[in-house]
């Protein structure tokens, strides 16, 4: 009895209702199949055991950061979402099972236009509509299974969260960065808001509304990010960034080749023009102008009556500004710093426009003054906080004001006597009125008193920022939300950042992503984070993509009941009553091309676990996923195998000996070492799936091997190998991070048949659950590959004990190499250009060698018919 006890049975008895329901759920699955209803109360018994993400702010030196993009609260999931979070808590299942202290937040980026429309249609406040989304968003996510740190869940709505949105808006203005200018913008005139060059399609037209978008003058705050472009430029040759792949591409042609310098200076017209030049020193040519192109929206009046001037402050001296399409102007760009003192073609043209009467006495210039002249500029301008910085022409600021209700309120007063006053930290948040106040007497809920002057008649700004302001530095605000003294525990932030794996979609690999390195680049710049770049690692995820029948002639899309597929193959198909031809094809999901799948009904009809592994099989994370029921047989087919094989694996364990096998037999011993090798090479495979290349579904293939293998043994075997029994230990641990409810159940049958009284081994913990236990760990002596690569072909490979793997060096792998028959033979006569070494620890290492190609000389026919007769 004291063994019993020493081994769980307190723990048993804690648990005796549970046992006394898995007795009937085993005796019921003996003669019945793994059916919808057993899933779902298999769902419903562990949904409370499975628990929450417990991140330990004491433990901080094996962290483990596992972040997704929080989601919009729409109210419901999408497959996008499930997609997104499957992956993202398999993840950090997995990572807690192999040690690591796993953060792994949630929140909700619950402000915009989208609410906020949604709430006028039902005529009420947009926080009370956002609220009851955020509820129900939060259940299905539960549902879902997903092991949230739910104890840091934030909102972007909350004042706790955007009062520090505002004190970033502070700090930047503060430093210069955040300035209100007058722009040519996207004016949507049915939401009545500005749009960004992005939210306008091909046509013209608003992304959302579908209205055609005007073209509107408006003072406009903005965030001048393209201070930062060399260092954001420069980031993506970080060595800490790890699988971005080409989006790295996609940041630097966004950003552009910073190859020349920005500037912004004042106007007679008191609006700040960006000028854009290769060469800063042109400034100090005191007959220097500005010419702008006829298209530019300053362009009222196109006749050269010098209206606008610029006062040069390199020089004193006066710029006139003139309207001309006649000088080069760099790409994207419409504004040229023309200087006749250095450039030919400028001197040219000034004498084209009548311009001599501006010009000065002509500037003597020494190629050995240039660079002097460039460099008091270049200080100059940043001393005035004027520009200066290296920059690429097509780049602009990021225009952050929506003319909106809900979103986080811009913290400025307009004083009739002082201006533009920023907000005092002290009167932090600028909390957003309620929407019905504002419709009510707009002026009335904006009036306020200038915290300088004590002007009573003062008015706060009534723009709000764009929502990817709040989105740019949530992965910060995570580690410390409940902070109220300041943006976040700095001592946290330098062990915890940056993030070791973020993962999103694609559409968000541009701008959202570019807003957040910006913000973290500026913050580390003011010493508040450790590291320039917030995400080392990138997971990008590919889109759910579902069919779609499109009527041929009219574009209409229907439902897939009103369509008769004529060949599946050839995408071709009729619809039922007219017979009209219908366009086939995958696009991505969603309610106007009547192409969705609700997940409550995969949840419904299959299952949490089994939607769960459907969504992480076939196709790589990185791929667009083609949801279609011809994919889900190979997943429900897998787990009744699993369901049958721990059954008969309970039933063998505990039914009466009537034979006892021989287990010194040399047969039983050849089936005990396939079981080994089986549990090893199936362990590896899936450990570097989940590992180092994040290929959920070639690890469920590598699960599904040994599946197969386990299948295929005799019941003997079944009954008395302590390899069959750690092999299919290893199978149900490695299955937990991606199916929790169904791996637990399996596990609970399993440990309670297995034979732990006997068992001398110390890597399963018998009184705890699946997602308590350890990883499966390699065998020390089971041998593991060195693979041999030349010029990215595998050449050979050399076995190496799991013990010594790891101690394997670059020069160690040289040498076992050169003396392999198969290399030698191979490089005889072949240059060695380099070789790299790669090691995945327990796992596997690479010697990569590269070596020039031999030119085979070209032989002529007859030579080649002389070789043939000699073979």
């Amino acid at each position: 009895m004291n063994i019993f006890l020493r081994k769980g049975l307190l723990q048993q008895i804690t648990n005796i209702s549970r046992r006394r329901w898995l007795t009937q759920a085993c005796t019921e699955s003996k003669s019945s199949e793994l059916t919808k209803d057993v899933k779902h109360r298999i769902e419903q018994h562990w949904r409370s055991s499975l628990g929450q993400g417990n991140f330990d702010l004491k433990g901080l030196d094996n962290k483990f950061y596992v972040l997704s993009m929080f989601p919009y609260p729409s109210g419901n999931l999408h497959m996008g979402h499930v997609r997104v979070y499957t992956i993202s808590d398999t993840v950090a299942r997995f990572q807690r099972m192999c040690g690591f202290n796993v953060f792994q937040p949630i929140g909700w980026d619950a402000f915009g236009l989208p609410a906020e429309n949604a709430a006028i249609q039902r005529g009420i406040e947009p926080k009370v509509w956002t609220e009851h989304n955020i509820a129900q968003m939060k259940k299905q996510l539960e549902d879902l299974g997903c092991s949230f740190d739910w104890k840091h869940e934030m909102s972007t709505c909350s004042p706790e969260y955007y009062r520090w949105t505002q004190k970033l808006f502070l700090m930047l203005h503060k430093e210069g960065l955040a300035y209100q200018n007058e722009a040519l913008v996207n004016w949507d005139p049915i939401d009545k808001t500005v749009l960004a060059d992005e939210q306008v399609d091909a046509n013209g037209c608003s992304w959302r509304s579908g209205a055609k978008v005007e073209k509107k003058l408006l003072k406009q705050w903005f965030i001048k990010t393209t201070a930062f472009a060399e260092q954001l430029l420069d980031g993506l040759d970080d060595p800490t960034l790890i699988d971005w792949r080409d989006i790295i591409n996609l940041q630097r042609h966004w950003i552009g080749e910073c190859d020349g310098y920005g500037f912004q200076l004042l106007t007679s017209a008191s609006i700040i023009l960006r000028l854009w030049t290769a060469n800063p020193e042109h400034f100090k040519d005191p007959n220097a102008f500005v010419v702008l192109k006829t298209s530019h929206y300053l362009a009222k009046d196109k006749s050269n009556s010098f209206s606008i001037t610029i006062e040069n402050p390199f020089t004193g001296t006066i710029m006139p500004v003139i309207f001309s399409d006649a000088p080069v102007f760099a790409d994207k760009c419409d504004v040229y710093l023309a200087a006749p003192s250095f450039r030919d073609e400028d001197k040219e043209l000034q004498e084209s426009l009548s311009l001599s009467f501006f010009a000065n006495e002509e500037l003597k210039i020494e190629k050995k003054n240039v660079e002097q002249m460039r460099l008091q500029v270049l200080e100059t301008a940043k001393r005035l906080r004027l520009g200066g910085y290296k920059v690429s022409s097509k780049l602009q600021d990021w225009l952050i004001s929506r003319q909106r209700y809900w979103g986080t309120p811009i913290p400025v007063i307009h004083c009739d006597m002082c201006g533009v006053v920023p907000v005092p930290d002290e009167d932090l948040p600028v909390i957003l009125p309620e929407k019905s106040e504002i419709d009510k007497n707009r002026e009335e809920a904006l009036k306020c008193t200038c915290p300088k002057c004590q002007n009573p008649n003062a008015i706060r700004e009534s723009d709000t920022m764009d929502t990817f302001v709040d989105s740019s530095w949530y992965y910060l605000r995570f580690l410390d939300p409940e902070n109220t003294k300041s943006i976040f525990d700095e001592n946290v932030i330098s062990k915890v950042m940056p993030v070791d794996l973020y993962i999103g979609g694609k559409e968000h690999a541009v701008l959202h992503l570019y807003y957040a390195r910006f913000m973290n680049h500026f913050l580390h710049s003011q010493g508040l984070v450790n590291c320039s770049e917030p995400f080392s690692r990138l997971l990008v995820q590919g889109m759910v993509m579902g069919r779609s029948f499109r009527v041929k002639g009219s574009g209409r899309y229907v439902q897939e009941h009103e369509v008769e597929i004529v060949n599946s193959k050839k995408n071709q198909a009729v619809l039922k009553e007219t017979k009209e031809p219908v366009v086939m094809t995958w696009e991505k999901m969603s309610k106007s091309k009547m192409n969705g799948v609700d997940p409550t009904d995969m949840f419904r009809d299959y299952g949490t676990d089994t939607t769960r592994l459907i969504i992480l099989a076939d196709v790589a994370p990185t791929s667009h996923r083609n949801w279609s029921s011809a994919t889900f047989p190979g997943i429900l087919n897998w787990q009744k195998r699993l369901w049958l094989t721990v059954n008969e694996f309970c039933e063998l364990r505990s039914s009466p000996e009537e034979v006892k096998a021989d287990i010194n037999s040399k047969e039983f011993q050849e089936e005990e070492d396939k079981m080994f090798d089986a549990r090893n090479f199936y362990v590896k495979g899936a450990t570097f799936n989940y590992r180092h290349t994040h290929q959920l579904s070639v690890a469920i293939s590598k699960m599904q091997g040994l599946t197969n293998s386990l299948r295929r043994v005799a019941k003997p075997v079944m009954r008395y190998s302590k390899q069959y029994e750690r092999a299919l230990a290893s199978q149900i641990i490695m299955l937990a991070p991606m199916a929790p409810h169904f791996a637990s159940e399996l596990w609970s049958k399993f440990a309670s048949a297995s034979n732990r009284i006997n068992s001398s081994s110390t890597e399963l913990q018998w009184d705890k659950d699946v997602l308590s236990q350890k990883w499966p760990e390699i065998d020390q002596h089971y041998q593991l590959d060195l693979a041999i690569k030349v010029n990215g072909f595998e050449n050979c490979c050399i076995k190496i004990p799991r013990s010594h793997i790891d101690k394997v060096t670059h020069n160690d792998a040289l040498d076992l190499a050169f003396n392999t028959d198969s290399v030698t033979s191979y490089l005889i006569d072949k240059k060695i250009r380099t070789t790299n070494f790669v090691l995945y620890p327990g796992i596997e290492a690479i010697l990569n060698i590269y070596v020039d190609k031999v030119k085979e000389e070209k032989k002529t026919s007859s030579e080649k018919a002389t070789e043939d007769v000699g073979h």
